[in-house]
């Protein structure tokens, strides 16, 4: 597949050191939204949302149409952009988390399921951005659908293709499941042991 025109897209991470940053990655309908609301309320701090669904609906809603290939580099830019300016709000607020409701890491595996391929700007970026933590939501509770999420009997599957490639890259990630409660419970243990 051809590469989108790269010109313009700055995917540059911004990364104070004096936050951390952890990230939830997973399959469609797999609580990672809930989880990140959960933990920024339980945390007192900021959550980035997933920039990829407001894009994507807006498209639906004024187009009736999906994702497609040149619309990965803007989802991309857009995800980046809002990340950044959490995270520079956060690091001036003094908080010490902020989580982020997908990366382009995530939308770098979507890509490569859906089309087999990632622009390779997109990938440069994915893979140079860095993060504190690294979730992975369980397949452990029910799909429910909505205008965007097209996959409810391949969850199990994308979440494998999502292990896979972490486990290619050498990316170290950890695995949540449970119920909403349980999950935040986790995470806070984790945090006890850094």
């Amino acid at each position: 597949m051809n590469g989108n025109d790269v010109i313009g897209f700055n995917l540059t991470q911004h990364t104070p050191k004096s936050v951390t940053k952890i990230v939830i990655l997973g399959a469609e309908s797999t609580g990672k939204t809930t989880l990140c609301r959960d933990l920024a309320a339980h945390f007192n701090c900021q959550w980035v949302s997933e920039y990829m669904r407001t894009y994507l609906q807006d498209k639906w809603n004024d187009e009736q149409k999906t994702c497609t290939w040149e619309d990965l580099l803007p989802i991309a830019q857009g995800q980046i952009a809002l990340e950044n300016r959490l995270a520079q709000q956060a690091e001036l607020k003094n908080d010490k988390y902020i989580f982020c409701d997908t990366s382009l890491f995530e939308l770098m595996v979507y890509a490569h399921w859906y089309y087999d391929d990632c622009p390779e700007a997109l990938t440069k970026a994915a893979l140079a951005h860095h993060y504190d933590l690294i979730l992975l939501t369980e397949v452990d509770i029910p799909w429910v659908a909505d205008d965007l999420r097209d996959s409810p009997h391949e969850r199990e599957a994308i979440s494998a293709f999502f292990e896979n490639m972490l486990n290619r890259y050498q990316i170290p990630f950890k695995k949540v499941g449970g119920n909403r409660l349980e999950r935040v419970r986790y995470v806070e243990q984790i945090f006890n042991n850094m």
